[in-house]
């Protein structure tokens, strides 16, 4: 569907950016679009918007090629791929945000000494803002392949860009104005799924909610009345998608991308948790070059963590977003391409060309050199009787902002008893008004770190309910869950609980599936067996985390034997860098 559906009534141009009372480009009252005023709304301004000097610019210009505008071209336009970084020689750039819905909102100005860009261009992905030429300007333009060049060989200057880019993500997703638009009951299924999508991979969005926004229950009325199709999503270039998969709304904003065609990679990484991250890092940052692939976002598991506490250098904690997003965005500076959400169905070790291939949904095999199997685990499904049906409307398997909004002021339950359990357990007690955390065993020492078990203790809205599971769930006409039905395990006693939020923390299931027939040897429980535990390398000299197929490598959580922990996780991606420098030196020898 296209033509992007106006609102009935358009809103007055002005919008609020930070605070800001801003107005849309070209209309006579100019005085909010004050360069120092709308600055000092941004985060940090002086280091989102650094000026460079002559110096710095001159070392620039071997990057990168003069490029001049006429007044009111556009440099870069929303939705469509950027072409790299702009350096302001001369003039003056309006920046405005915009969405499907025809609302348009400035962002700043910018003048000769500063750049334009975002973390967009690291990777060619389309803009999320637009551009415009006030009057004639001459810019130096950095293509993505280019400004990646510039951020390792300058490092200092580097340094400051890259901070730029960052922050001005970040500015881009507190706004909560432009970007892709979902139209929808917060409470919905649908919206829960999207929202928690787009904010696990730094997506920009908003939501319209018909229940408080007349103009959205209008929109809803007309193009998508049944609640199957809610939410309704406008991307920015004016396409309507009712309820999309999250592969259809990636591919519709441009997420989706990083050559391929005919182009055989060194190494490619299924899986964009830590493992697979500290791989792409430490392989690209030494010359390889490094596909990434993953069915939902970066950070796997440990990216939706609320809080890690027990990681090396981080004695105050940090969020497995925060601390996933740098290595995503660390990734992209050396150059690795990300394709997410890209689901790989299946591996072929046949090597007929040299070359390994993956096949992916809906698109062409990628081909690689050697492999890594950095797919990790899947959150396991408890047997609870009508668990399928509540899935996403109400029964969730992590505790991310989106779902701790729908828990404000009330109960919910959880159940678990290892690290993840503990921390999403403290996370949502400061937003809920009990977190009922119940364990199927007697206590929590054997599973849980002893921080979080003292947190956990010390905090009066968790109460712990040992030796009891959940039976049952119930819910209403709406099939929005309602209740749960708890069972002593040490006695025949059931009760039932009136719980809108169940989150689920019971471990997991490796990832291996798409690994059938391709000879890598897995254990009992479905991980990688690797180095000498694999009875198909006993008389061979292997690598430690090579697995029986040779230049197929495993890290992290999908792996036998492997800690189960971030840090682990993090210390054999940057281990499997050397054996695979050392494959791929020897497949590149010639036959004696």
């Amino acid at each position: 569907m296209r033509g992007p559906p106006r609102r009935p009534e358009v809103r007055d141009a002005r919008l609020e950016f930070f605070g800001v009372h801003a107005v849309t480009i070209g209309q006579d009252d100019t005085h909010p679009t004050d360069r120092d005023v709308m600055m000092s709304r941004f985060t940090r301004p002086e280091q989102t918007f650094p000026a460079l000097t002559s110096a710095e610019i001159e070392r620039m210009r071997h990057f990168g090629e003069v490029r001049t505008y006429k007044h009111g071209e556009l440099l870069f336009e929303t939705g469509k791929p950027g072409p790299g970084m702009f350096v302001l020689l001369k003039g003056r750039v309006a920046m405005t945000q915009r969405d499907g819905l025809g609302n348009i909102t400035p962002l700043i100005d910018q003048g000769p000494g500063q750049f334009l860009a975002e973390l967009s261009q690291l990777s060619g992905r389309p803009a999320l803002v637009d551009g415009h030429a006030e009057g004639d300007v001459e810019t130096l333009l950095l293509p993505p392949e280019r400004l990646r060049a510039l951020l390792v060989a300058e490092a200092e200057l580097g340094e400051r860009i890259m901070r730029a880019l960052i922050l001005r993500r970040v500015n881009l997703l507190q706004a909560g104005i432009g970007g892709t638009v979902l139209i929808g009951p917060s409470h919905s299924a649908g919206v829960v799924r999207l929202q928690g999508f787009l904010t696990r991979n730094g997506q920009p969005h908003h939501l319209l909610c018909p229940e408080r926004d007349r103009d959205a229950a209008e929109l809803i009325a007309r193009y998508s009345p049944k609640p199957e199709d809610w939410p309704l999503v406008v991307t920015s270039d004016g396409a309507v998608l009712r309820n999309p998969g999250e592969t259809e709304l990636a591919r519709a904003i441009g997420m989706i991308g990083g050559p391929r065609n005919d182009r055989i990679y060194d190494v490619a990484i299924v899986g964009c948790g830590p493992a697979g991250l500290a791989t792409a890092v430490y392989a690209a940052s030494e010359g390889l070059s490094v596909a990434v692939l993953d069915t939902r976002a970066f950070g796997g598991q440990a990216g939706a963590s609320a809080r890690i506490e027990n990681y090396l250098g981080f004695p105050t904690g940090i969020s497995g977003q925060a601390l996933t997003a740098r290595a995503f965005n660390q990734a992209q500076k050396f150059g690795a391409d990300i394709m997410i959400p890209v689901t790989v169905q299946s591996l072929d070790c046949t090597r007929k060309d040299g070359a390994f291939s993956v096949a992916v949904d809906g698109s062409d095999p990628l081909r690689s050199r050697a492999i890594v199997v950095a797919s990790g685990a899947r959150y396991r499904r408890p047997d609870i009787e009508n668990l399928d049906k509540f899935e996403g409307r109400g029964v969730w398997y992590w505790a991310s902002p989106v779902e701790a909004k729908l828990c404000a002021g009330e109960e919910v339950a959880l159940v678990g008893a290892g690290n993840s359990a503990g921390q999403a357990a403290v996370f949502l007690s400061g937003h809920a008004k009990k977190v009922l955390m119940i364990i199927r065993g007697g206590g929590l020492g054997a599973s849980m770190s002893r921080y979080l078990i003292e947190r956990i203790e010390a905090t009066p809205n968790i109460e712990l309910l040992f030796n009891t599971e959940i039976s049952a769930l119930e819910g209403d006409e709406a099939s929005l869950l309602r209740r749960i039905r708890l069972r002593s395990r040490l006695s025949s006693d059931e009760e039932t609980a009136d719980i809108k939020n169940l989150f689920l923390f019971v471990g997991a299931d490796p990832a291996t599936g798409w690994l059938d027939g391709c000879g890598v040897t897995l254990d009992r429980g479905g991980f990688v067996v690797t180095g000498a535990q694999s009875e198909q390398n006993q008389g061979r000299l292997v690598a430690p985390l090579e697995t029986s197929v040779p230049g197929v490598y495993a890290v992290g959580d999908v792996r036998s034997g492997s800690v189960k922990r971030v840090g682990g996780a993090i210390g054999e991606g940057a281990q499997v860098v050397a054996s695979l420098h050392g494959y791929l030196g020897d497949a590149a020898k010639p036959a004696l």
